[in-house]
């Protein structure tokens, strides 16, 4: 290990809570900055392996867990809770106040972005606000339009001004995440994450994985998956921005790969000159902790230091 990591804690954006994190500093020259946007339900000591070998390759890597998640949730004291409204902005503008952060200590040094399934939809989101301060985007496991999204925002508007914003309706994960498995075997609930068992049972066992999200947080989650399949967003992506799309091909979130190739070409569409995917045959959603896992991590020092 030829790195040190720093707990790191930053004011959020929402002025209520504090952004827990942590930043792997390499002994060496640090060649650019690598920020990393976890997932829903999840927290960052699951991406320790994967931060730790950008930073044996000279990257300062930094990521924090979102409000409502990890260290960040547990130091206010609830878990599947972002904002009684609004949320999803708390979510891209504490990615650039958190990085912000970080190149205070670093300055000069590039900025690339990654984010992982609902941090990937932040990520672009992010990418078309303030994407001209990035050398690279990186969104994994993400997805495309989904046509019943407005749906489902007008739904869970309705289900909070019923029952409140920290509810928690069964009806809306089921009929969110109700058809995940039905390409993988039947024996858990999170098996369309990972062909990996123990990576599937590591989850389960966690206490900061798989907690449910409160109404409220399905709206932010399900606005965030709308807006960034916009034309706004990417009409608004920097044209000479480098953006590199990979997921499982036995992902549901990116629809098998269908999802994440019209992200793609959207992008394209709208101008944006670099653009590149790949997919993983038989991976599943969670390509950073499955059998591809050395794969992926050598794809993306390859993209990283192209960028760079």
């Amino acid at each position: 290990m030829f790195y040190n990591v720093f707990t790191k804690q930053v004011p959020s954006s929402d002025g209520v809570n504090t952004l827990c994190g942590k930043v792997y500093v390499p002994l060496g020259e640090v060649k650019a900055l690598f920020q990393v946007a976890h997932g829903m339900a999840e927290h960052i000591e699951r991406y320790d392996e994967f931060m730790g070998f950008m930073a044996d390759n000279g990257y300062v890597v930094f990521a924090y867990d979102h409000v409502g998640h990890g260290e960040t949730g547990a130091k206010a004291g609830h878990f599947g809770y972002i904002s009684d409204k609004f949320g999803y902005k708390t979510l891209v503008d504490d990615i650039h106040v958190f990085a912000e952060a970080v190149k205070a200590d670093f300055p000069g040094k590039k900025h690339i972005l990654m984010g992982h399934s609902m941090g990937s939809f932040v990520a672009r989101i992010y990418a078309a606000r303030y994407g001209k301060g990035l050398a690279g985007l990186i969104p994994m496991g993400t997805g495309g339009y989904n046509p019943v999204a407005k749906v489902g925002i007008l739904l869970t508007k309705t289900i909070k001004e019923k029952f409140g914003t920290t509810y928690v309706s069964d009806f809306v994960n089921k009929l969110v995440f109700g058809s995940y498995n039905a390409r993988t075997e039947k024996g858990s609930n999170f098996a369309w994450l990972s062909e990996n068992k123990e990576n599937v049972e590591n989850y389960e066992a966690d206490e900061f994985c798989g907690y449910p999200f409160t109404v409220s947080a399905m709206q932010d989650l399900i606005t965030l998956t709308y807006l960034a399949n916009t034309n706004t967003v990417a009409r608004e992506t920097p044209k000479n921005l480098p953006i590199y799309l990979v997921a499982g091909a036995e992902d549901p979130v990116g629809a098998y790969g269908e999802g994440v190739k019209r992200v793609g070409f959207k992008l394209h569409q709208k101008g944006v000159k670099d653009v590149k995917f790949k997919l993983y045959k038989d991976a599943r959603h969670e390509i950073l902790n499955d059998f591809c896992k050395e794969e992926v991590f050598c794809d993306i020092l390859a993209f990283a230091e192209r960028v760079i």
